[in-house]
């Protein structure tokens, strides 16, 4: 399975947001190839689940992936629930 977390420009908040993804899945013992990047970028990749906030999640246009969408990308429960429902 492959993830993307996506914010904005691809650095900083993306990498959090990956991190955080990355022990969520850990938790859940799933096996998962996350990566980050920005919202630009991801339109153009094939992907299983794209984390992102709501905001970005409305400028990705058309995709193929799941949308999971997070508000607080700190919140490990909060990102847990949301994949849990696209796992």
């Amino acid at each position: 399975m492959k993830i993307l977390t996506v914010c904005g420009l691809g650095q900083g908040t993306s990498l959090i947001l990956r991190m955080n993804v990355e022990n969520v899945l850990r938790e859940m013992e799933v096996e998962a190839d996350v990566e980050h990047i920005d919202v630009s970028a991801a339109r153009s990749m094939s992907v299983d689940i794209v984390v992102t906030s709501q905001e970005l999640a409305e400028t990705l246009g058309e995709t193929s992936a799941k949308v999971v969408i997070v508000n607080n990308y700190f919140d490990n429960a909060e990102i847990k629930q949301a994949l849990s429902g696209a796992i």
